[in-house]
């Protein structure tokens, strides 16, 4: 039945009828079919009606599918579309430090407590918070509970949003927090420090013991949960997140993917050598390491410890993760990084997926197919340009996709 209202959506725009008031009614039916098992979840029926009532789709939102119309795909988020230098640009880092030193400052007793109990550094929780939503002075544009229900209905992952939306309803059921502040981003992440409502229920902490988690006004809240949920994705104590140096001339880019470790003392000894003369003792020599090359042979290098693959968890970004491990160097260190950025120009979306497979085609990629030139996508592209006598760079370039795209 949802489905032919869908149809009868797109049919009416050729009468000049709305499309969406169409569907609308496809829309309502659904949502009314989700309150056994919202009240199933703990959401009583006045909760499930007061915040149901007049509820309607938006179908602007991106990561959609819609009869009638092309999909449109996810959003085309700042960590896979720009290049570091852009993403990670200096004045941003600069400001964000300086900030996070006032706050570490201003909120020292409840950070010290929070990385006593969970052995998660305050800035890395600090830069989480500065990364997601600028410290709380960046206004979050959508209605959550309208993005989960949009998107439980016609998005590219219906059943995971089906279970924020309801989980979402409990939140507010709960008290925790009102439907006017529980403003959130197009893909359902709300709060301080950006949690998706099951996140919410999993790691949330009540830090401050006024009784609720409250991750949208208690700072130290926030704080917590952000720590928590990275010590449930294995957060280990007393772990850098990764170690910046410097690749030896002839670095093999194909090996930078997570699947390849070693201890950094092995790395150290086939020539990756510590930035800024810095001496590794022999606990951090024996942590094993994945090396990390976002611009390919260009621009820094990078020993990545299990703690930057957590932070990753957080938020499935290289450039992220660089972000919020450098922001939390930067608060206690005015050092950027020894290598600069060096690429100018990032692939289209589009094209890396191009891309993407025609590494699939001639068998050298396995992965997704997502327009994101991740570690695989790099590694991939490396052992077509050794296969094909290029220079090995690991960079995707206009170049190498026309002669990819060639390649039979």
């Amino acid at each position: 039945m949802m489905r032919r209202a869908l149809i009868a959506a797109v049919v009416a725009v050729t009468c000049g009828w709305s499309p969406a008031r169409a569907a609308d009614a496809a829309f309502s039916q659904f949502i009314a079919s989700l309150g056994s098992e919202a009240q199933a979840a703990g959401v009583s029926r006045a909760t499930f009606d007061r915040e149901t009532a007049g509820l309607e789709p938006d179908y602007k939102l991106p990561d959609l599918i819609l009869p009638g119309r092309p999909a449109t795909g996810a959003a085309a988020q700042a960590e896979f579309v720009q290049v570091p230098a852009d993403y990670i640009k200096e004045a941003s880092i600069a400001r964000l430090a300086g900030e996070g030193q006032r706050l570490l400052q201003k909120y020292r007793v409840a950070l010290t407590e929070i990385e006593k109990n969970s052995g998660v550094p305050a800035t890395v929780m600090l830069a989480i918070w500065g990364r997601e939503t600028d410290y709380g002075r960046y206004t979050l544009p959508y209605d959550l509970v309208r993005v989960l229900a949009t998107q439980a209905y016609v998005g590219r992952r219906k059943d995971q949003y089906r279970n924020e939306f309801i989980l979402a309803l409990k939140i507010l059921g709960e008290g925790a927090v009102t439907r006017k502040e529980m403003r959130s981003s197009w893909a359902g992440a709300t709060g301080l420090t950006q949690f998706l409502p099951s996140e919410y229920y999993k790691h949330g902490v009540d830090f401050d013991g006024d009784g609720r988690v409250d991750i949208w006004h208690s700072v130290p809240d926030a704080l917590a949960s952000a720590a928590q949920q990275l010590v449930n994705k294995g957060w280990q104590s007393g772990v850098r997140w990764a170690y910046e140096v410097q690749a030896p001339a002839k670095v093999d880019c194909t090996l930078g993917v997570a699947e390849v470790t070693k201890p950094i003392s092995q790395w150290l000894r086939e020539g990756f050598v510590p930035v800024r003369g810095q001496r590794l003792g022999a606990t951090e020599q024996a942590q094993p390491a994945s090396l990390l090359q976002p611009e390919g042979i260009y621009g820094p290098s990078f020993l990545t410890t299990k703690n930057y693959f957590v932070i990753k968890e957080y938020n499935f970004s290289d450039l992220y993760v660089l972000f919020v491990g450098h922001l939390s160097d930067r608060m206690t260190s005015p050092q950027a990084f020894a290598t600069p950025w060096s690429a100018s120009k990032q692939l289209r979306t589009k094209d890396v997926e191009a891309m993407q497979r025609g590494l699939t085609r001639i068998g050298l990629y396995k992965d997704k197919i997502d327009g994101k030139a991740g570690m695989l996508t790099r590694s991939a592209l490396g052992a077509y340009q050794k296969s094909a006598g290029l220079k090995v760079d690991c960079w995707p370039s206009e170049e190498v996709l026309r002669s990819i795209q060639a390649a039979r």
